[in-house]
């Protein structure tokens, strides 16, 4: 198991959180998701066997929201 953090151009609104805990959430090998709204971070629990950090990148740049520093 492995714990990452994403630090995100911005968050707009508290739905951006529901909607990145949700959708994330949902990914194959993902355990947990919390989103930080005040300094737009995001960590994520994962297992590596399952899912790699590409892909949870991936997940959150397809819904339109830019991880600080690339990939």
């Amino acid at each position: 198991m492995k714990t990452k953090t994403y630090q995100l151009e911005t968050l707009t609104c508290p739905s951006c959180v529901t909607r990145i805990e949700k959708v994330v959430g949902k990914t194959e090998g993902v355990i947990q998701v919390e989103v930080l709204f005040n300094s737009s971070r995001v960590k994520v629990e994962y297992e590596e066997d399952v899912v790699d950090s590409k892909r949870i990148e991936d997940t959150i740049e397809a819904l339109g929201y830019s991880i600080l520093g690339g990939k």
